[in-house]
């Protein structure tokens, strides 16, 4: 059974989520106040983190950033409706996907079975991709560069393997969205070019001048063959 732990300090809404989720099949544990969050995460270890941004003690957005320094699991961020300054800042310190509050019980479940499907998929083709120095473990979602371990989020993992299987082929953004998030993409979200940058900066591309994922501007992005 799959443990979530939920930051979240609206007593009656966490409440409801713990009681629906519960009666879905997970177990929910609860944490009020942003100063705990962290020391939960550590003991707990949960299988996904559910995280709302204004929480007392200490923002969602600084335990996002602190957590991903030792926390691996999938985070779903809660943001405002029109917060979203927010969201790409969320996703810009490591949350994987986030849901607009208030939001609809199955809608949360929905995005929470999609985010622990992609963090346990076991994919059924080869166990390793590489690309020169670049090796990508399927099985064991592990990444190295020139034998140096690479320590990605869900998310980027997808993204990245995704570039790799097939390098030097010209990627569309709405491809990458809906092959990550498993949902149509609005030709607004932005999560594609955060999960890019982030990949960018773990890999040691230029941020300037990228080398091994390259912008195709007006089509899509492509991991250069030859880059790595």
């Amino acid at each position: 059974m799959s443990v979530v732990l939920l930051a979240e300090d609206d007593e009656r809404l966490a409440t409801l989520v713990q009681d629906y989720l519960q009666a879905h099949g997970l177990t929910v544990v609860v944490e009020s106040h942003g100063l705990q969050v962290g020391r939960q995460v550590q003991g707990l270890q949960p299988d996904l983190l559910i995280l709302d941004l204004n929480l007392p003690g200490k923002d969602g957005i600084s335990i996002c950033k602190d957590v991903r320094a030792h926390y691996e699991g999938p985070i779903l961020m809660l943001t405002a409706r029109d917060a979203d300054a927010d969201q790409v800042l969320g996703l810009e310190v490591g949350a994987d996907d986030y849901v607009v509050k208030p939001a609809e019980p199955r809608v949360l479940l929905a995005r929470i079975q999609a985010l622990l499907r992609r963090a346990n998929r076991v994919p059924e083709d080869s166990d390793e991709v590489s690309v020169g120095g670049l090796h990508i473990r399927t099985r064991a979602r592990e990444v190295s560069l020139h034998e140096q371990p690479v320590h990605l989020s869900s998310h980027e993992f997808d993204l990245l393997l995704t570039l790799a299987r097939q390098p030097g082929k010209v990627m569309s953004r709405e491809y990458l969205f809906t092959t990550i998030c498993n949902r149509p993409y609005d030709g607004l979200d932005r999560t594609v070019d955060v999960r890019v940058s982030h990949l960018r900066k773990k890999l040691g591309d230029n941020s300037e001048a990228p080398t091994r994922i390259k912008t195709v501007w007006g089509r899509g992005y492509m991991l250069v063959e030859d880059a790595w």
